[in-house]
């Protein structure tokens, strides 16, 4: 059997999170002064962290000034497990709380579609709001021999065990899973390839960075905040076509031969006990954000594209979206 994939157990830290402050002194929970609180299930400086400071942003941007999105705002930070922390937290100890919001991904919802999340389902949360969409990408230091994908896929067939791949996520994670349907349209076997887990895109680049691993695979809106010509080059991104912005001049894999398209949903959702009247509030204040001028330059600055759902429509997009998610695993006996 090949060596098998190296990985770095840092889940299971998840002590008490760090907060970055927006402001100062918290309300009482539901009263006039209450903070929103955004979570983000991962360390700091990954796509995660983007999108949690997106919502804020677009929120606190809004036109016609909603008393409500003007509050103090404030971001805590709960690693743990690739956001199992997290989503068990509120599901099992906040699960009313009107003024807190937790940020998902599309790998959110893969980790469910896997069993990552213990029993959890797509039914266990209040789907709110979806902010935009991403798109995968493979990248290395801009020092890397690497020039191309087609080079790193070659050194891969050669010498895989040479190659350490920085993943945000165990195996079956989604950048994890990105890799090795890559790396299986270039007729490489996933299971030779080493990767490490880590948590959250921020920890990948500074690995990478730091030459503890020589290639990450993860987001482009985690790469455009890395993307300075004297840092990184980026190889490929999973889209249908080039993305505009910082990784314009970035070829796609499918131009590569590679036929892999990797889109990646970003939003939030909520308890699942908030009340009715506090998540329809909800609903319609991001309705009001997503259709703004103000939100649609920010969503732009942080790398995302447009994608724009809430309420029912999103939960009915989720629940869909972890059944496929759930199919592909399968297809790399993934699923628990």
């Amino acid at each position: 059997m090949q060596r098998r994939t190296a990985l770095i157990a840092l889940a299971a830290t998840a002590a008490a999170p760090a907060r970055a402050l927006a402001g100062a002194g918290a309300g009482a929970k539901g009263g006039a002064g209450q903070r929103t609180e955004c979570i983000v299930p991962s360390k700091p400086g990954g796509a995660m962290d983007v999108t949690c400071k997106l919502a804020l942003k677009g929120l606190q941007a809004m036109p016609h000034g909603d008393q409500h999105s003007k509050q103090d705002m404030h971001i805590s930070y709960v690693p743990g497990g690739i956001g199992a922390v997290a989503w068990h937290q509120l599901v099992s100890q906040r699960r009313a709380e009107p003024d807190t919001l937790v940020v998902f991904s599309g790998g959110s919802l893969l980790n469910i579609a896997q069993g990552k999340f213990g029993k959890a389902t797509a039914a266990d949360v209040r789907w709110v709001a979806a902010l935009g969409a991403d798109y995968g990408m493979i990248a290395v230091r801009a020092d890397s021999p690497f020039k191309t994908l087609a080079d790193l896929l070659t050194a891969l067939k050669k010498h895989p065990e040479q190659v350490l791949i920085g993943v945000s996520g165990t195996i079956g994670s989604q950048d994890w899973l990105k890799m090795a349907l890559v790396a299986r349209a270039a007729g490489i076997d996933p299971k030779a390839l080493r990767f490490v887990a880590l948590e959250g895109g921020g920890e990948a680049f500074t690995a990478m960075h730091a030459n503890y691993v020589q290639v990450v695979s993860g987001d482009a809106s985690e790469a455009s905040l890395n993307a300075t010509p004297d840092k990184t080059r980026v190889l490929a991104v999973l889209s249908n076509e080039r993305l505009p912005g910082a990784l314009a001049g970035v070829p796609t894999a499918k131009e590569q031969g590679i036929d892999v398209v990797w889109p990646v949903i970003r939003g939030v959702w909520m308890g699942p006990q908030v009340a009715d009247a506090d998540y329809n509030a909800w609903v319609q204040r991001f309705e009001r954000m997503l259709a703004s001028k103000e939100f649609a330059q920010l969503r732009a600055a942080s790398g995302l594209y447009p994608f724009a759902l809430t309420g029912d429509a999103l939960t009915v997009y989720v629940r869909k979206a972890v059944d496929d998610y759930g199919k592909r695993a399968r297809e790399f006996g993934l699923v628990r």
